[in-house]
Parts: C-alpha cells; structure tokens; sequence
C-alpha cells in the first residue's frame, strides 16, 4: 500500500545516494532503484565512495547534495558521527543518537535521520519479544552500534551490555543510555554475555575481507538469539558458529531491507515494498557481490 507526504511525492524521477567506503558492492543501488520502479517511478541512487575525508570534504559533498537536485543521500561506515553537526536540523531521534545514516534534503536544508534504528527495532522485534525482553550484549559502539543500542532500549530489553575494543566509546553510550534502560560497558565479551538472552554484533568485525568473529564460539549456546548487522558475508562466522550451537540467529539482511525502506520514505514521501526490496537484494547477493556494511 501507497502512502504519501508533501515533500519528493510528485517527482517521478529521484536522485538519492550512499557516502562512505568502502561501498562498492552495495546492495543499496538496487533495493532503492527497484523500489521506486515497483512504484512506477525512476529512481537513480549513485555511489559516492569516498575515503578518508575530512571535515571540509564532507562539507562540500554535502553542499553538492543541497544543491544538484538530490532528494537525500545515505551515509554508511565511517561518516555517520561525522556528518551529524554539519547538517542543518536532525530528527528527535538522530539527535539523542549522535549519528546519522540518512539525510533528506526539503526545502533547501539537509536533515538528518537515522534508519538504522527504526530499521533494526523491525528486524529484532520478534527475537526480543521471544526471548521476554531478556538481557542483551552489544558488540561495537560505533555509528551502527549505537542506532542498534537506542532501538533494543526502544524494544523495552530488561539490560543492555555494552562492549567495544575502545571501552571509552562503550562508556559513553551507556551514558547516554542510561535513563532509558538498565545499561553498562563492559571490560569484556565474556562479561557482557554472561547470562544475556541475546547478542548482537553492531561492529565490522566479520565483514570481509575480515573473517574474524567478535565473540569467541565457546560463549555461544542454544539458550540465546544471535543477530550480525554485517551482510557481508550474509552468514558471517558469528551467525555460523551460532547456528551449529543450536542459537536462533538473524543475517543483517532484514536490517538492510527495512532501514533501507524506511530512508525511501525519508526521500519520497512514499511507502516501499519491503518484498521487492527484499528480492533486490537476494539478487546482489546471490551474485556473489560483497556488500557493504550496515549501509
């Protein structure tokens, strides 16, 4: 079913994109292109990979986008953080985040949005409610990890453990975190895991050409669900070890379909088929591209 807003909704030729490296392989360009054709528009989402840039450069894309008849663009792995105070207004969500994987341009202003979390509180919800909202370990606090924390604490988890290389950055979401739901940073995985109904991988580890695994196979039993926002390798060392444990595991692919529709909606003003953005992206995948992260 169709729904529609003000803004982008009577365009039926869109110009959206995705920001970050490295993108190459993204599954992105087709689930948006096929979405918008589902909806008897045309719709081109151009790769803009771009390494390395500092804050000058992201200005200077992002004016680009303001003014070249962009509807928005996606920001993926690593610009999500530093995108956020060169734009000109941010969601409610995106600014209690402090990151951005969406931004929409209306009225001439770039606005920020973060689909990551709307998109995997979709995705997780039925694994949360099975599991009776049980303890949660989160690896990886970076821009995906912290939109993954704020939808768990959203979905109402009993506790949310924090865990990253840099214990710094786990300190401070379970900050910002703290009035929302039972949360703390841990000093490590084992400390994390210690008695969770669920994990969930929000760093790049697993992504390839990485084929390492955040969580050491020995903590993973048939008492737990297990969720990876990597889809790059689909079935990442973590998720497969997971599943020959006996664990109810989740691929990232329905965190890429649903953040990736609800960023069309962002863009259009229009409601998506999840189904045809689904089949787009079995389609790049059974191709055997690598995908990218979380994007």
């Amino acid at each position: 079913m169709m729904k529609t807003t003000s803004h982008n909704s009577s365009r039926d030729r869109i110009l959206t994109g995705l920001l970050g490296a490295p993108i190459a392989h993204s599954a992105s360009p087709a689930m948006h292109e096929r979405a918008a054709e589902a909806l008897g528009l045309r719709c081109h989402y151009q790769l803009a990979e771009i390494a390395g840039a500092g804050r000058e450069d992201l200005k200077l894309l992002l004016e680009g986008v303001r003014r070249l008849g962009f509807a928005g663009i996606n920001v993926t792995f690593p610009y999500k953080e530093a995108v956020v105070d060169l734009l000109d207004e941010l969601s409610p969500g995106a600014a209690r985040i402090g990151a951005v994987n969406t931004v929409v341009v209306r009225d001439g202003r770039l606005i920020g949005h973060n689909t990551d979390t709307t998109g995997f509180a979709r995705a997780v919800s039925h694994l949360v409610t099975a599991s009776a909202h049980g303890p949660v370990a989160l690896i990886g606090a970076g821009g995906v990890g912290k939109a993954i924390a704020f939808a768990l604490a959203g979905l109402g988890v009993a506790e949310l453990r924090i865990f990253d290389s840099e214990m710094a950055k786990a300190a401070r979401l379970a900050k910002q975190l703290e009035s929302q739901v039972k949360t703390s940073a841990t000093q490590s995985v084992e400390d994390a895991l210690r008695g969770v109904a669920g994990i969930v991988n929000g760093s790049p580890v697993g992504m390839l050409p990485n084929l390492g695994t955040p969580v050491p196979e020995n903590l993973l039993h048939a008492d737990m669900w297990v969720a990876d926002a990597v889809y790059s390798p689909l079935w990442t060392p973590l998720l497969t070890a997971a599943k020959a444990k006996g664990a109810a595991v989740m691929t990232g692919r329905e965190l890429a379909i649903y953040q990736a529709a609800d960023a069309f909606e962002l863009f259009t003003g229009l409601t998506p088929s999840t189904a045809e953005m689904g089949i787009a992206f079995d389609a790049v995948m059974a191709k055997g591209y690598s995908a990218s992260y979380a994007a």
